[in-house]
């Protein structure tokens, strides 16, 4: 409750609105919206994490994650990852699995957020890098290497112990952040940017 409340604060100041005049509306897949506006918006969070991303005129997708031993992460890969990502998975250290694992996770994650085709994308369907030290990269959409170099695909600056990701349809933007450690601290920055 409180992520999506400092949600309505954040979109209320980039917009000059009142939080509570903020009137959303929701894609086929429920995807939210900001009516008749052309920010864009994601929200995740992870335990006492969360993570907000803007753009304007395009969308975007986040996702967070805390870093946590899954003792099925290889059959998780098996069933929901491409080939090549279990490969991938399965050729890193055992002592760096679990990032890689987080890695693939909200990166697929973050892409398919963005789409907004929520449950209905194929998560097998493209693959994203994740061994450890390889930048944030969608490899393929469907097979189609061209179609996914014309998406960016950033890891998120997080505290220790998370990952998270960004996706956007669009290639050379910039990435800002601000961080914040409480919601008091988050409302003071969004009131004195």
């Amino acid at each position: 409750m409180l992520a999506r409340g400092l949600l309505r604060a954040i979109l209320g100041a980039h917009l000059g609105l009142e939080p509570g005049a903020i009137r959303f509306v929701y894609g086929p897949q429920g995807k939210p919206a900001i009516a008749d506006s052309p920010l864009r918006f994601n929200l995740s969070h992870s335990e006492d994490l969360a993570v907000c991303a803007l753009g304007r005129d395009l969308e975007l997708g986040v996702d967070v994650e805390r870093l946590r031993p899954v003792p099925e992460a290889e059959s998780i890969a098996r069933r929901y990852f491409c080939p090549a990502e279990c490969a991938d998975l399965l050729a890193v250290s055992p002592s760096a699995r679990t990032q890689a694992f987080f890695h693939c996770w909200t990166r697929k994650e973050a892409y398919v957020k963005a789409l907004g085709g929520g449950l209905s994308v194929a998560l097998d369907g493209f693959q994203v890098t994740l061994r450890p030290g390889e930048a944030a990269r969608l490899v393929h959409l469907d097979g189609q290497p061209d179609h996914a170099a014309e998406w960016s695909l950033e890891d998120l600056p997080l505290a220790s112990g998370f990952v998270g990701a960004l996706a956007v349809p669009a290639r050379g933007l910039t990435l800002r952040t601000w961080h914040a450690q409480n919601a008091q601290d988050c409302l003071r920055q969004l009131c004195n940017p």
